[in-house]
Parts: structure tokens; sequence; C-alpha cells
């Protein structure tokens, strides 16, 4: 065997794997082969750069990305005591040790009483005597400072680290963060002053992004934190009032995971709920339990925290099945009769799902000892942006009973949809509403955003899809009339939708009969 050819393949793969790499998109390039192949091993298992994280100071600065009116801001001398909790597993150790002296470094000695640190059951070596060393090292030079370490005996998710940390803290307020942010300056005064004023506001700092590859820190401007009906977090604008003075706390629905609040109020409505597994929906449902329960919550734009925006996550490869577990059990405790959104959202039938979401019992008697209010009114007061679907008749994919095939969004973007073989899959995905309305693709969860109605032009035989006010400025039929297992027909031109030699045509309605997968009332 030729060795030297050899290597020369080797290099080449390494090159390549770079080149399609997401780490190397803006950052690397001047590494050598080896430099690119450890920098590359530690991205898949961590999902940021630790190649780089390692040659960071610990104490590098932090660009200060508050509106420049927040640091001539004066805060109250006496503000609550405060426990900061870190949960993690297998995080870097660069990152680790970077968060910690951040905490001590940009929080008032007289305010912080201990660093928590929760570990789910790392198995990174590194995170044993290394960081034993560096604890050891860091309490004796702030003397004063506790920092705690709690240790799971097996992986236990996210929400039991947070409890098993809000549990260990011993402080008036308690800040449970990830391990990967670091604090800016100021970060914990603007919150703690909010909860001095209000013991059960629970508070959110702003967070600004730190780039996975180049861990470059990015501005984001304050938002709130809302979610969709599969409770997958996002971003929301502020009520408009709050724009009138872009300084003070903003009303948030819900809170992304890291969270500061009343250590003794937070345990008044429950903590956190021990029976959400893994990864997923825990923080939308102390949201939703935080508002209705007599709380609310507020992000604090004076509050900044870097937070890495990592490429994927320690605990699972794909986290679906743990965030589709969890979301139902979100929707069986709170959300009442409009908890089939859920399954919607998910593309799951009403009933027979075949998912456990463990026993919901208990935390239903906390809802009904604590009196909270009813899902309806969190939805009418505190998230009217979240639209709902109770008018929606059926779901799910929709079948050609005559040809086997499917009602399909097509190629995007794209107004014509087309007939394809059933995946019923996400472009597959179909809604009936009560007045007529057939939406394809995914279906939208707020009101500001507009769901894709299928449509007759009204002239040629080719079936449109555009964004239903469109299609009406256009003079386009959007209203159909369907009987489940019967044709599918335009109210306004009186063509059906039909299937011909594999192509999606509309015409005269010739019988063709069209089933959809999950109905929720008879139609």
């Amino acid at each position: 065997m030729d060795h030297g050819a050899g290597f020369v393949h080797r290099d080449i793969a390494v090159l390549e794997q770079s080149r399609r790499s997401l780490l190397f998109q803006k950052w690397g390039r001047n590494l050598s082969h080896d430099e690119q192949r450890e920098a590359q091993a530690s991205y898949i298992k961590y999902g940021y750069n630790v190649y780089l994280s390692d040659r960071l100071p610990i104490n590098r600065p932090l660009p200060d990305t508050r509106d420049p009116r927040c640091a001539s801001k004066v805060y109250p001398e006496q503000l609550p005591s405060l426990s900061v909790v870190l949960i993690y597993l297998n995080e870097a150790l660069s990152v680790l040790k970077r968060a910690i002296h951040s905490i001590i470094h940009r929080t008032p000695a007289h305010l912080l009483k201990e660093i928590i640190l929760v570990d789910d059951h790392s198995t990174n070596e590194d995170l044993g005597e290394s960081l034993d060393f560096y604890i050891s090292t860091t309490q004796k030079q702030h003397p004063q400072l506790k920092i705690l370490r709690v240790r799971h005996d097996r992986q236990m998710g996210l929400a039991q680290a947070r409890i098993s940390g809000w549990t260990a803290a011993s402080a008036d307020v308690v800040a449970i963060l990830d391990t990967h942010i670091e604090v800016n300056v100021m970060w914990a005064e603007p919150m703690l002053a909010q909860i001095k004023e209000d013991r059960t506001v629970v508070t959110s700092p702003v967070f600004d992004r730190v780039n996975y590859d180049d861990l470059e820190v990015v501005w984001y401007e304050p938002n709130a934190q809302g979610f969709d009906w599969a409770l997958w977090c996002l971003y929301e604008p502020f009520d408009p009032e709050w724009y009138k003075d872009q300084l003070k706390p903003g009303k948030s629905p819900s809170v992304m995971g890291i969270l500061v609040a009343d250590r003794a109020f937070l345990g008044e409505i429950g903590s956190l709920d021990a029976g959400m597994e893994v990864y997923g929906g825990e923080n939308v449902e102390l949201g939703i339990r935080v508002w209705t329960c007599g709380g609310s919550i507020k992000v604090v734009p004076c509050s900044k925290i870097a937070h890495i925006e990592r490429s994927h996550k320690p605990y699972a490869p794909d986290l679906t099945k743990h965030m589709i577990r969890n979301a139902l059990r979100v929707a069986d405790i709170w959300m009442d009769e409009y908890k089939y959104h859920v399954n919607i959202a998910w593309n799951l039938p009403l009933k027979d799902h075949g998912i456990d979401f463990g026993d919901t019992s208990e935390r239903k008697k906390l809802r009904e000892k604590l009196g909270c209010k009813p899902f309806k009114w969190y939805v009418e007061n505190v998230y009217p942006n979240l639209d709902h679907w109770i008018n929606l008749l059926g779901y799910g994919g929709v079948q050609n009973l005559d040809s086997q095939l499917c009602l399909d969004q097509g190629p995007v973007p794209g107004h014509t949809p087309v007939a394809y073989t059933c995946h019923y899959y996400n472009p597959q995905y179909t809604f009936y509403r009560e007045s007529g309305e057939f939406y394809i693709g995914q279906l939208t969860s707020h009101k500001y955003k507009e769901n894709r109605c299928l449509a007759d032009p009204g002239t040629g035989n080719v079936p449109g899809l555009y964004k239903c006010r469109e299609a009406l400025m256009k003079n386009m039929g959007i209203y159909w009339d369907f009987k489940q297992g019967g044709e599918l027909r335009n109210r306004k031109t009186n063509r059906c939708l039909e299937i011909h030699h594999h192509t999606l045509v509309i015409q005269n309605c010739s019988g063709q009969r069209w089933r959809k997968k999950y109905v929720i009332r008879p139609f």
C-alpha cells in the first residue's frame, strides 16, 4: 500500500469535511488539517466551538449591548439576595468556567449569596477533578461566596435539574440559568428590583446570541417570549403600549427557560413540573401556570445575558418525541377545551395516539388548590396573538379515494398544489374550517401570520394556493363545500378539485371522492 497516498486521501477528506461543516462557514479556514479535525470533533460533541472557547480568556470582555440609558438607571441599595443555579449536561469546561467567572465579577458581591451547579449526570471527565480544582481555587479567592454542587445519579432532564437547583437554593431570589451563558454588566439589579416591587413577578433577561461558530456576541432587541401550539418557543413583539417606554419591563406570555423569581413564590405555585421528561415544554408550562395562578412574567430590557446558540442539543439527536410527549402533558393539565390544538399541531389523532405523558392528577389538584384561571382567560388576556382553531372540522392529509393520491402543497415558493403519493408529512397537512376555507401546509399559530388557502382562480383548470387575503383580493374562490368521503366543490365557481392522469385539476364535478385523515367534528 502507498502510505503517502493514504495520507493525501485523509487530508483531502478532512478538507472536504471542513467545507461541508457549518462550523467552518466563516471561521477556522486558516487552521491546519489536524486542528480542523480537533475542532470539528468537539463541535459535533457539544454543538458549539469548544476549540475556540478553550483558547479564549475566561474573563473575556462583553460588549455592553443595553440601551445606553440603562447605564444611568439607579436601583435600590437594599435588594433581595440571589442564588444562581447553573444547569448542565456534558458542558465544555471552559464554557462553564466563563459562566461562573462572569456571574461572580458582574454581580454585586453583597447580593450574590451562592452559585449552585446542577449536573444532570454528565460523563465528561473534565467535569470531575478539573472542575473541582477550579471551584476550590475560586472559593479561596471569594471566601464570602458559596459554590454548591448537585449531581444527579442518573439523567433526569431539564425540569428536574431546575427543581434540584431551586431546592438547594437558600437566597431570597433564585436565578435559573443555562450554563452556556455569560452575564453582562448590571444584569441582576434590574430583575431583583422588579421582584422586590412585586414578589409574584417572574422575570427574564434579554438574551443576546453568541454564535456557535466564532463565539461572537450578536445584539438582540428586547422581545416577549411566546410559543406556538406545538409548544416550540419563539419571540413575540410586546404590546404596542410598551414601545412608548422601551426601558420598562415588558409583559411576556412565557419564558424561554432562563428565569429569575422569588424563591418562595416559585415554591408556592409548584416550582416546575417534575413529570416533564428530558427536554421541552417545561418553560411553556411554567409560563401558563404563573399567569393563570396569580403571577406575571416580564422581560427586563436593561438586563442582558449572552447565550450560546447551539447547533444541536446535548440530550438527544432528535428531541421531537420528548417535545410531543411533554406538550400533550401540558395540554392535558392546563388547556381545557383548547387541549386538542396540540394534537393538531403535531398531526396526532385526538384519541388513541399511544403516547404516555404520565400521571397528571397531582398537577391538576395543584391547579384546583391554587384557584387558577381557565386557559381561555390566558388566551384572551395574556396571549391574544395566539390564534385559536376552535372552528376546525378536520385536519391531517386528505386522500383522493379514486386515485389514492394525496393533496400536496407542491413546490415552495410557489402557488400550485399538486397530487402526490400519500406520506402525510408537513407538505400534505390540510385543514378544513367550518367557514369553508381549506388550508394546505403548516397551520399558523398566530393571528399576525396568514395561512395559505386552496383557491379556484375561476379560469383555467389549475388550482391555486395563496395567502387567503391575497386570494380574496384577486377575486378567487376560497370557500369549499366538503363532506367526508365526498366531493370537494368550490362555492363560488361550483367546480370541483379532482385528479386526472395523476394531475390535480379544477373542473366540472365528476363525482370524485376525498377523505380527510382526522375528523374533529362530523362534516
